[in-house]
């Protein structure tokens, strides 16, 4: 049974976290005069603070999940989210409870999940919170899944290669299937703005993006599989 998958990511909430980052990044040791090094503190240090701290979405032990969309086989992609300040936790458990209702019994170790980088960040993201919030997953999560495994399939190293990388958008555009912004109405949406779109309070737009990504990820693995590539198409678009 395949479950295809993607999640949304942001910076950890936490003002220790912050405070610990503006802590750690200080001025470049070239610098030594104390009038220079007073400009550059007041100058540039907090855009150096704000880069670092946003980088931890990528990070499971100090990010956060803001949402997670999946779906099984060939049914329409599910979303579970939460509102900036909502509990993590609660959306974890209901992520993992919906899962297991789409589950036949006795069919925890025949998932095959399917993604776009899933094994390294995807399920390892969820591992890393799952452990760190104390939510124990119903079934197996494949993070650590060896080159081949019959439990994780990646888009990206499938395609590139296990040294290599490309970006799921590119590999839409090169396989003619629609690419990011077809969604929203033409604005455009990654990674590394989600959390801009949810410190506006549009989580749903998130979740929306989510969930199509959760499409073309679908769509391409079916491509890459020469599997009813027509109706994959036809989906995604």
């Amino acid at each position: 049974m395949k479950i295809y998958l993607d999640i949304e990511t942001i910076p950890g909430q936490s003002e220790e976290l912050k405070e610990e980052i503006a802590n750690s990044i200080t001025h470049p040791g070239s610098m030594k005069k104390p009038e220079t090094i007073a400009k550059w503190e007041k100058e540039q240090k907090p855009q150096a603070v704000e880069d670092a701290w946003r980088k931890t979405a990528f990070k499971g032990d100090q990010g956060e999940i803001i949402c997670i969309s999946w779906a099984v086989e060939n049914e329409p992609p599910e979303v579970v989210m939460r509102d900036l300040g909502g509990s993590e936790r609660d959306m974890l458990e209901t992520f993992f409870a919906q899962v297991m209702q789409s589950i036949p019994r006795g069919r925890h170790p025949g998932i095959e999940w399917v993604g776009h980088n899933v094994k390294d960040f995807d399920l390892r993201f969820i591992f890393h919170r799952a452990v760190i919030l104390g939510v124990q997953p119903p079934f197996r999560l494949p993070h650590d899944a060896r080159p081949g495994s019959e439990f994780v399939y990646d888009t990206m190293t499938a395609w590139a290669g296990w040294k290599d990388r490309i970006s799921l958008d590119a590999l839409c555009k090169a396989l003619g299937i629609a690419t990011k912004g077809t969604e929203l109405g033409g604005e455009e949406i990654d990674g590394s703005k989600v959390w801009d779109f949810v410190k506006a309070g549009r989580v749903c737009d998130v979740a929306t993006y989510c969930m199509a990504d959760v499409e073309r990820v679908r769509a391409v693995y079916k491509r890459m599989n020469f599997i009813n590539t027509e109706e994959a198409d036809q989906k995604a678009a």
